[in-house]
């Protein structure tokens, strides 16, 4: 008996809850991953406990000795393993990663230049409901209607045109590499700085299958917990002469007492990160995207950009069914133990709460140890379910082979408390 299931029996079945679904439902959202036992130890730790305002050996509080050995060994990991020159580990989220940017190099109405959140942006990328788009002047840049992919002279047209302060550079449902260095270019050529939010790829970033942005670019931000497998958390990259304005934006501009408990997991994180074996499991997530993606298409289903490169892709579910939408599609994907998450595609004609498209990704499946050949198996459920996601006897026994799977590949470290799928 543990002592959540002591104290708070409602709680600790929640928790129960979770762990069954993560164990029976094999995880196809590209954003998601399975943190190590290390990440989820240090995450719950008695770190939670500490207010630590500021930064190492300049605390507001007494007692602040763990705390700075805490923050100084994620700020050292996260620097060694981009190779960047100042980092901030600090940050709650992506977003607020992205805010302390604007915050630290931006007054209010400066011009910002992202990509288009229907053509695979992220909302803080100048969103019209998000802070980005309120406080700042927002122009976006679009996929090529031909090829749904950057077009990089038309990037620059655009950046000529508009002349941005800042240009952001990454995505959260684009299927290709990023050309940070044309991008960084740009930014040169126009006077602006480049922010490269890589919260998707950092994993494949750091297992040395994707780019880095670092070179090219004024500041980085990622999240930790997609591709990089560490805790629901962010940092911030940046250049020396940037590391004072960032800091200050951080806190006391934005945050108040960091999250010591996660920064640790970050650390545990970024050190898991820095292993051999992160690189074989990174690029294994491509390789897996790539065998998922091969087979969809094999099947007849239209893939935005014609397949992938890194961790996702996008079906474009019209292909095959005029009338089935991302809403429905994901839905019966679900009922089977397959979830994954409706996604606009560029150039949708339907609205985000339908969509014509679906997105899928292999993080949290390869972190399961699942490699070619099962991802050939679970395109060939994707590709029953959808073309029958009406019937509920199919659903029900490709469900049954999902939880055959599951138990082939459980969860790494984690309880496995087993029951039914609801």
């Amino acid at each position: 008996m543990t002592a959540l299931s002591q104290n708070d029996p409602e709680a600790f079945d929640i928790l129960q809850d979770e762990r069954n679904r993560q164990h029976n439902t094999l995880e196809l959202i590209a954003s998601e991953n399975h943190a190590s036992a290390a990440v989820l130890e240090a995450t719950g730790s008695v770190l939670t406990d500490k207010y630590a305002e500021g930064y190492p050996a300049h605390r507001y509080y007494r007692g602040c000795r763990p705390s700075d050995r805490t923050e100084q060994l994620a700020i050292d990991r996260a620097k060694a393993l981009f190779g960047a020159e100042h980092a901030n580990v600090q940050p709650h989220s992506g977003t607020s990663a992205n805010i302390a940017v604007y915050l630290a190099a931006l007054k209010g109405g400066d011009t910002i230049m992202g990509m288009d959140l229907s053509h695979g942006g992220h909302l803080s990328h100048g969103l019209g409901l998000n802070y980005s788009g309120i406080f700042y002047n927002a122009v976006f840049y679009t996929l090529n209607e031909q090829t749904e992919m950057l077009d990089m002279d038309a990037v620059r047209d655009l950046a000529l045109k508009e002349r941005p302060k800042m240009i952001i550079a990454g995505a959260s449902a684009y299927p290709r590499k990023i050309d940070f260095e044309a991008f960084g270019r740009i930014a040169e050529e126009v006077g602006a700085y480049l922010l490269s939010d890589i919260a998707h790829i950092a994993g494949l970033v750091a297992g040395g299958v994707h780019p880095s942005p670092v070179p090219h670019s004024t500041f980085v931000t990622t999240t930790t917990h997609k591709t990089l497998r560490g805790p629901r958390s962010a940092i911030i990259l940046c250049r020396n002469e940037w590391a004072k304005k960032i800091d200050s934006a951080v806190f006391p501009g934005l945050q108040g007492g960091p999250f010591m408990h996660q920064i640790l997991a970050k650390a545990v994180a970024l050190c898991e990160a820095a292993r051999p074996e992160f690189a074989d499991y990174a690029a294994q997530v491509v390789a897996n995207a790539a065998a998922l993606a091969d087979t969809l298409m094999e099947k007849g289903w239209r893939l935005i950009t014609g397949g992938t490169d890194n961790h996702l892709m996008l079906v474009d579910l019209r292909s095959r069914d005029e009338n089935l939408n991302g809403h429905d599609a994901s839905g019966a994907l679900a009922a089977a133990g397959l979830v994954a998450n409706k996604n606009v595609i560029p150039f949708d004609p339907r609205p985000p709460m339908q969509t014509s498209g679906l997105r899928f990704g292999t993080p949290a499946v390869t972190t399961r140890g699942m490699k070619q050949p099962e991802m050939k198996q679970i395109g060939q459920w994707i590709d029953e379910i959808l073309t029958n996601h009406d019937d509920e006897s199919i659903i029900e026994r490709i469900g049954s082979k999902v939880l055959e799977m599951c138990e082939a590949f459980p969860v790494p470290n984690q309880n496995q408390a087993i029951g039914n799928r609801q």
